[in-house]
Parts: structure tokens; C-alpha cells; sequence
């Protein structure tokens, strides 16, 4: 199944939902209002849209996510690296460290990932 498209502020929800779940409607209202600023009708469409595209479910007042941060996330990484780098993830990478510095820490980090990849590892 594909990882339902999660836009900006919708992502920005979700981070509340995802730390919070499962959580009653009426304190995710309580939530998006303190901390994203929005008012109690906007987080209620925002929970019905996300509820249409299978991201989330609200059952008896009870809201938890369909889909995971990681999810989210990896569906956002191959659309931009398809659509941005041609599918091309070297091409991404050399963009991204072009112009951003990685300490020796982080160089280290991703070079395990590789090598667990190489041997088979997914996790």
C-alpha cells in the first residue's frame, strides 16, 4: 500500500498526533490550538481530511495514526529524490553534502548504514 501524501502543516499535526496517540479529539484540539495556534475548526478538518486519505482514524472520539513518522517520511524522501534528482539517489546525496558539512560522527553513521545494507540488514 502507498504511504498516503502528507502536506506541511498536516505534517506538523501529525507530529502532535504521533507523540500523543491514541488521544482524544478534544485534547488534539487543545494541542494543535497551544502549539500550532489553530483554531478548534481547523483541527477538526484537518482530522477529517487526514481520516479520508487513510492517514489517520477516528473512532469514537479517539484519533490514532494509520501510518507511521517513518512512513511519512520515507514517502516524502522517494518523491523528492524521484522528482527533484531523477530517482537518482547519488545525485541526492552529492547535492546534499555539497553544501552541508557532515562532522565525522555522521560520515561514521552513514557508512554503517551501507555496510548493514550491503549484508543484507534492512534494520
Amino acid at each position: 500500500m502507498e504511504t498516503p501524501k502528507v502536506f506541511e502543516s498536516e505534517y506538523r499535526f501529525c507530529l502532535i498526533l504521533w507523540e500523543h496517540e491514541p488521544i482524544k479529539s478534544s485534547e488534539l484540539v487543545n494541542l494543535c490550538r497551544d502549539q500550532l495556534g489553530w483554531k478548534p475548526t481547523t483541527t477538526y478538518t484537518v482530522i477529517k481530511r487526514l481520516s479520508e486519505r487513510g492517514v489517520l482514524k477516528n473512532e469514537n472520539t479517539i484519533v490514532s495514526s494509520l501510518v507511521t513518522k517513518d512512513e511519512v517520511q520515507a514517502a516524502e524522501i522517494n518523491e523528492m529524490v524521484e522528482k527533484t534528482f531523477e530517482g537518482s539517489l547519488p545525485a541526492f546525496v552529492a547535492a546534499f553534502t555539497k553544501h552541508q558539512k557532515l562532522s565525522e560522527e555522521e560520515i561514521d553513521a552513514v557508512q554503517a548504514m551501507i555496510d548493514r545494507y550491503r549484508k543484507g540488514e534492512t534494520e
